[in-house]
């Protein structure tokens, strides 16, 4: 039976060990990503000082290995969720993202079987440039015949993902201008 005693006992020395080196871990992660990418994640100044620091370091050395823990110790004084649910959208884990890129394959796999789906993607993305999609689709069919590398397939999807996030800032930004949609 726990007493009330038992649950204001902090984290025993061996949770707080684990603590560390997962902080450490998610900070190699941060490591590991491009400068671009750091650079649209929210981190504190500090952190991301240190982090440019340790990718600059080539060698994978003792400098190196105690950098990476002095990420580890600065993390410790940072909101972490927010960096792991943006490190989880790089890696692609994010459920709705991929959901999202599945609704985008099936929608160009749907347009290049029937091009009805024109009319259904000009209705989802009305500044679309149906004439654009249509060329395309008939070079993405033709190069499917010809047994050609499938630049336009990817086209397509590369196009309709910028649609979708058109759309979704088109959204955000309505959103943030008309606030009684709350």
């Amino acid at each position: 039976m726990t007493t009330h005693r038992d649950e204001e006992l902090p984290p025993s020395k061996t949770q707080r060990k684990q603590q560390m080196d997962d902080l450490q871990t998610l900070g190699e992660e941060l490591v590991e990503l491009s400068s671009d990418r750091i650079k649209k994640i929210d981190i504190p100044e500090n952190l991301r000082e240190a982090v440019s620091a340790a990718q600059r370091m080539t060698r994978r050395d003792e400098a190196r290995r105690r950098q990476m823990q002095f990420i580890g110790k600065i993390m410790r004084s940072v909101e972490v969720e927010p960096i792991r649910t943006a490190l989880a959208l790089v890696r692609g884990e994010s459920a709705s993202e991929t959901a999202k890129l599945h609704r985008l394959e099936k929608l160009r796999t749907d347009l290049l079987a029937d091009e009805k789906v024109l009319h259904e993607i000009a209705t989802l993305y009305p500044s679309v440039d149906l004439q654009h999609l249509r060329s395309l689709c008939r070079s993405a069919l033709k190069e499917h015949e010809q047994n050609k590398p499938p630049r336009s397939y990817r086209a397509i999807f590369q196009l309709l993902k910028e649609l979708e996030q058109g759309t979704a800032e088109t959204t955000e930004d309505t959103e943030l201008a008309d606030p009684s949609t709350d």
